[in-house]
C-alpha cells in the first residue's frame, strides 16, 4: 500500500514538472513575472511622483535595477535579449526603459530564453503599458 502511494506521488511530481516546463520553465516564468512587476511599479511611481523613473538591465551580468533602489538577478541559465531606445541606454551593453509622469515611456522589449521556451516583456512607448508572457501567449 505504501509503495502504491509513493509511486502515485512520484508520478504526480513528474507530471507537474513536465506540464510546467520543469525547473528551467519555472525560472523563466518567475524571472519574467518579477521583471514585468518591477516595470509596472516603476511606471506607477513615475506617474505618482511626477518625475521620470528608470528600469535598467544588464544582459551580460544578468542583473537589473530601478531608480527606486530595487534590484535583482536573472538566473544565469537564462539568455537575455534587450531591445530599446538607444537614447535611454545608461551605458554600452546595458539597456534601460525610462517612464515619464504622463505614463509614457521610451519603450522596449526584454526576452528571456531557455532551450525550449521564450518569455517576452513588451513596454509600449506611447502608453507605457507592460505586457508579459510566453511568446504566443502575451497578456
Amino acid at each position: 500500500m505504501l509503495l502504491v502511494i509513493a509511486l502515485i506521488a512520484v508520478a504526480g511530481v513528474l507530471a507537474a514538472a513536465v506540464l510546467s516546463g520543469g525547473i528551467e520553465g519555472m525560472r523563466l516564468r518567475t524571472a519574467g513575472k518579477q521583471m514585468a512587476d518591477e516595470l509596472r511599479q516603476v511606471r506607477m511611481r513615475s506617474i505618482a511622483s511626477g518625475k521620470p523613473q528608470q528600469f535598467e538591465i544588464d544582459p551580460v551580468s544578468h542583473h537589473w535595477n530601478t531608480s527606486l533602489g530595487r534590484s535583482g538577478r536573472i538566473p544565469a541559465s537564462l539568455r537575455i535579449q534587450f531591445t530599446g531606445a538607444r537614447e535611454a541606454q545608461a551605458r554600452t551593453g546595458s539597456g534601460a526603459i525610462r517612464f515619464f509622469p504622463d505614463g509614457a515611456s521610451t519603450g522596449g522589449r526584454i526576452e528571456l530564453f531557455t532551450e525550449q521556451a521564450r518569455w517576452r516583456i513588451d513596454v509600449a512607448w506611447i502608453t507605457g503599458q507592460v505586457r508579459s508572457g510566453r511568446v504566443g501567449d502575451l497578456r
